[in-house]
Order: C-alpha cells, then structure tokens, then sequence
C-alpha cells in the first residue's frame, strides 16, 4: 500500500496537473532556504569570527594553516545547519500549499470521490506554526545524537519520519474529518504512517531532490489516506 501511493505521489510530482504547485512550492522553498543561509552566515560572522580573530593571534607562524582548518569546519557547520533546517521548511511550506496538492490529487486521480474540504486558514496556520515548533525541538535533539557514534543518523530518520509522517497524514486526514478524528485515525493506523513517515525522511536525505519534500509527502499522504479509507469502509 505505501509503496503504491509513493509511486502514484511521484507520478504526481511532473504530472501537467501539478505543475502550477510545483513551481509555487519549489520557488518558496528556494527563498526561505537562501534566506536561512545568508542569515545562518551572519550570524557566524557576528558572533563565531571575533572568538576566532582573538584566539589566531596567539598562534606562532608555522600553524597559520589552522585558520585554513577554521574556514573549513565553518563551512561545513553552516551546511549541516541549513540541512536540518529543510525539514521544519518543508513542514511550514507544506502548511501553505497542503491544499493545493490535495486538491490536484483528489480531481486528477479520485474524480469520483466527494472532494475534501480545505482548512480554514486560521485552523492552518495555527497547526503549521505549532507542527514547526515540535520539528525544530526533534531536529535539535537530533543534532545533539550526531555526536553519539551509530546513533546519529538512525535518530534523523527516526525524529522526521514520525513527526513527518504523523503531521503530513492528519494534514490530508482533515480534509475529511475533523481534527480530532483525524489524529485518532492517524493513532489507529500509527505504524503504516511512521512507515510512509521514514519513506519522506528518506525522500529528505536526497539533496537537491529534497527541495521536492512538501510536493510529494502531502501526495503520498493525501493517496495512502484515501487507501486506507476504502480498505476501513469510509470511502
């Protein structure tokens, strides 16, 4: 079942029908991530480089080399940053742009079924900004369990492919239900949806691919929702 709606969540992704979402959610999520970077950046100039220029003084000429090493570790700091911050992105882009996809999904591969209804965008936001707060948490956490050898990237997947997976399948659940039927449908199914869950975590570790992750975890989402609804009876 998961991997039937993850093949139908890409054909979604360069179907003609997606196309306007497409570019929408792939133009933001460029800006946001551009904008993350060059203020990740000065922050580091203004706090990191003083301790470094007040510590490089003080080593003889020989190991001028190190200022090198700095430069290096630096860049790879900041790049490390601005890849644990494209999960709680995506999950706040996906809050913009959840019901457009949805949309698309449903008239171009459910037309028979009922549509699903749109959140109001207070009720949205309200869960987009909540979810973000949670996922910033989790990938603090994990950031934290990079240093613990064989543990770290277990703990990336594990962190964004349940809070991933749980937020993206009540976001296409609410669609057809209210909030709190949403989540305990999500409850009841709670191991297919970490499933899908560590399929978008996976989807997320790909790079320049990932700049895709909103597009095709609320398609994947919005189809394993609508399967699990025809085998329960509901649909």
């Amino acid at each position: 079942m998961i991997i039937d709606a993850a093949r139908l969540a890409l054909v979604n992704l360069f179907a003609a029908e997606t196309r306007a979402v497409f570019w929408k959610v792939l133009g933001l999520t460029l800006v946001v991530l551009v904008g993350l970077w060059f203020g990740l950046r000065s922050l580091f100039i203004a706090f990191a480089l003083p301790w470094i220029d007040a510590f490089l003084p003080g080593i003889p000429d020989w190991a001028g080399w190190l200022s090198f090493v700095f430069a290096i570790f630096a860049g790879i700091g900041l790049a490390l940053a601005l890849a644990l911050l494209i999960s709680p992105v995506t999950a706040l882009i996906a809050g913009l742009f959840l019901d457009d996809v949805a949309e698309v999904v449903e008239k171009r591969d459910y037309p028979a079924d009922p549509p699903g209804r749109a959140l109001p965008l207070f009720e949205a936001l309200r869960s987009s900004i909540g979810f973000l707060g949670v996922l910033i948490v989790g990938n603090i956490v994990a950031l934290l369990l990079l240093f613990v050898p064989g543990v770290n990237l277990v703990a990336f997947f594990l962190v964004n492919g349940y809070l991933l997976g749980r937020e993206f399948f009540e976001f296409a659940a609410m669609r057809f239900r209210t909030p709190a039927e949403a989540r305990d449908y999500r409850a009841r199914h709670g191991r297919t949806v970490f499933a899908a869950g560590l399929l978008i975590a996976a989807f997320l570790a790909i790079p320049i691919v990932n700049l895709l992750t909103p597009l095709f975890a609320a398609a994947l989402m919005v189809h394993l929702h609508k399967m699990l609804s025809k085998r329960d009876g509901f649909a």
